[in-house]
């Protein structure tokens, strides 16, 4: 079959940055979701981002779709006639859906039954007359929150669209795209080739961007052009570029040819805690900040223009301008802050409502304040230290800076409490109270960190459940996924050997004060809490490749020490690798059936004058054994050693099932081997219900 190439490029005024790519990769995405629909086969594709323009080059399209042959098949022949031989409802319904009549249909045996039967081929359209089609409903799907209208047209999209390229192979593909016309003229540079430019072909299109109108058209392309710009403009420089991934991406989604410029600063502006003179220069003017070989912020910043300027000097200037008030007032800012003690703003976070039924900040911090006291000593910590950090820790959201740079809220509040003399591990607790902020972020460094970590995530997550507002399918809008997963990792991962219930029962402890009428503590409403942190486990092990039936053999017994749970269900996937592990899950499934359909005195003691079968006598001495090697490994919480040594049991439980007969007549003979089956569960139980693991 014949193939062209096929070029679509949708030219518009500048896009938002921060979605250029999203919108980019759906474009592409979408079209080529279509084409496949629609039987399309095609060679490559490649996919083309400026701030000016999406556009998707698809190599080698088929011209048409392929002839395909359709069939049917129908009713029975036998229930298509009546006696008489006239075409019944049901044969004639189907010669209607077909768009035929009765007596042009076949007979076909489908099953062993004769079948009334359709064929016919249908021929494919060509490719030319679907591709506007496909282009239309791709523009349609695009993630644009709000769309906006422009000049007198209805038509409504992200930006206003000024031109479309539509080629298939040096022909036009006629289309109208919000009120523009397709046609094979896209549109250079802004200022350095601010013309049309003719496609002869899809094959040319980067090529001739490039040449003609001073573009590099390719996103990640330009997205590398310019971390290698920025690097060399630090090598220059004698330091360190550092290059920010997400700042990157923003920065080439905001020029069409790079050029990176190296300013300077004054180097008083250094004494302001370098994170606000980088968020300053990041936030205000998408500039990257250079280092020295320790590390230490340097007075220089590297800009990339979107202008290859015959006096490169004068926008170094220009840059400079713009970005030294920038500067001044984060000077301004810290400055002001430290003349007032960061305990001095406690009053004014009475005034600011953290939510209608959970109360002020200040009502909020004086919770977390008294969780933490009594964390503390469970957790190792300083009750003091942990108490005055939690007392503190929202102070910084009143102060000048963070007012302006919301993301240094923590962090501020570590240098205005050092500031004031408090103890380092008070100010480093500050600014680690929101830590993890995301997937495989930092934990808190310090346990007094960890402490107010854990409480900050617990207050937050016990009271909106407290107050009915849990998380609902997709819905989230307080993140209280995130904050299970960043307490579980905390307790986990730093080896916090916590219960849950405890840390649920402490945190609602706290809400007691409030509204009765609007918050309930109740132990239905902990439950819910505690459940819903014990189902994030589920996520947080998945991430860590545990298998469903792993983390259901350990959910079974519900433990509710994180750190325990992880351990077991590290033994239990460790258990599983062993050949032993399939036939003892086997035979604990077994079991477990057994005793579920008889009935079975959980106290009931075995007996050994009652083993009438060498088999059961073996078993009962060879658990004996292996209880008392187990047992202190359990009690020591090492169920991988514990459930490695219980697969010692492999061969003995196996020639039990094969020799003995469990349910016997004998009510003595079954009770005393239910009893003895009874306790070789009890042992794996003591890890994990391992029948789990057998499917």
């Amino acid at each position: 079959m014949s193939a062209r190439d096929f070029l679509v490029e949708i030219g518009t005024e500048e896009l938002p940055p921060k979605a250029l790519t999203s919108l980019s990769k759906a474009f592409s995405t979408e079209i080529l979701t279509n084409l496949k629909q629609l039987q399309l086969g095609f060679a490559d594709a490649e996919s083309f981002a400026t701030p000016r323009r999406l556009a998707l080059l698809v190599k080698g399209l088929d011209e048409s779709q392929a002839d395909k042959t359709i069939e049917r098949f129908g009713p029975a022949v036998q229930a298509a006639f009546d006696k008489d031989g006239n075409a019944t409802p049901a044969a004639a319904g189907f010669a209607k859906s077909c768009g035929v009549e009765v007596d042009q249909l076949q007979r076909a045996e489908k099953d062993g039954v004769e079948k009334l039967y359709y064929s016919a081929s249908q021929p494919g359209q060509p490719t030319a007359t679907l591709l506007s089609t496909i282009v239309s409903e791709a523009l349609d799907k695009l993630p644009i929150p709000k769309r906006m209208r422009w000049g007198n047209s209805r038509a409504e999209f992200v930006r206003p669209v000024h031109w479309v390229v539509q080629l298939f192979g040096d022909e036009v593909v006629a289309g109208q795209f919000f009120g523009v016309a397709a046609g094979k003229q896209s549109r250079g540079h802004r200022f350095h080739a601010d013309k049309s430019i003719e496609i002869d072909s899809p094959a040319n299109y980067a090529a001739l961007l490039e040449s003609e109108g001073h573009i590099i058209p390719q996103f990640d392309r330009r997205r590398e052009m310019i971390r290698e710009l920025v690097i060399a403009e630090g090598v220059k420089a004698n330091a360190t570029s550092v290059i920010d991934e997400a700042l990157l991406t923003e920065v080439a989604s905001l020029v069409e040819f790079p050029v990176a410029l190296t300013g300077k600063f004054e180097a008083h502006y250094l004494e302001v805690p370098a994170e606000a003179l980088i968020l300053a220069m990041k936030s205000h003017q998408k500039t990257f900040y250079c280092v020295d070989d320790e590390g230490k912020l340097l007075p220089l910043f590297i800009a990339v223009s979107n202008i290859v300027s015959k006096d490169p000097a004068q926008v170094i200037e220009g840059n400079e301008r713009v970005i030294r008030p920038r500067l001044a007032d984060a000077s301004f800012f810290f400055e002001t802050d430290k003349q007032v003690s960061l305990e001095s703003h406690l009053e004014e976070l009475k005034k600011i409502v953290f939510q209608d039924k959970l109360g002020t900040v200040y009502d909020r911090s004086v919770r977390i304040s008294k969780l933490s006291r009594a964390l503390a000593p469970l957790c190792g910590a300083d009750p003091e230290l942990c108490e005055r950090a939690a007392m503190l820790s929202k102070c910084d959201l009143m102060t000048n800076m963070v007012g302006e740079f919301a993301d240094l809220q923590g962090l501020m509040g570590r240098y205005y409490a050092l500031n004031d003399g408090e103890p380092r591990e008070v100010a480093d607790a500050i600014d680690e109270q929101y830590r993890p902020r995301f997937a495989g972020d930092e934990l808190p460094s310090g346990v007094t960190g960890a402490v107010l970590a854990l409480s900050e995530k617990l207050d937050t997550l016990c009271g909106l459940f407290a107050i009915g507002q849990p998380p609902t399918g997709s819905k989230d809008p307080f993140a209280l996924r995130r904050a299970a997963i960043g307490l579980l990792r905390i307790l986990i991962e730093k080896e916090l050997d916590l219960d849950l219930t405890i840390c649920i029962d402490l945190a609602f402890r706290g809400l007691a004060d409030l509204d009765p009428s609007s918050v309930d503590c109740s132990d239905k409403t902990q439950q819910q809490a505690l459940a819903f942190l014990l189902d994030r486990l589920q996520a947080w092990s998945a991430d860590k490749g545990i298998s469903a039936e792993v983390f259901q053999s350990v959910m079974a017994l519900k433990p509710t020490r994180p750190v325990d749970f992880d351990r077991r269900v590290q033994a239990v996937a460790h258990f599983q690798s062993l050949d032993e592990s399939a036939a003892l899950a086997a035979a604990n499934k077994r079991v477990s059936n057994l005793l579920a359909k008889q009935s079975v005195d959980a106290d009931a003691q075995v007996n050994a004058e009652l083993f009438a079968e060498p088999a059961e006598k073996a078993l009962f001495d060879k658990l004996v054994l292996v209880e008392s090697e187990v047992d202190p490994l359990f009690a020591r919480g090492d169920y991988k050693q514990g459930l490695a040594a219980l697969a010692q049991l492999r061969q003995t439980v196996d020639t039990f099932f094969d020799d003995v007969l469990v349910v016997s007549d004998d009510e003595a003979l079954r009770n005393n081997r239910l009893a003895l089956l009874s306790r070789l569960r009890r042992g794996f139980l003591r890890a994990a219900d391992i029948s789990y693991l057998s499917s």
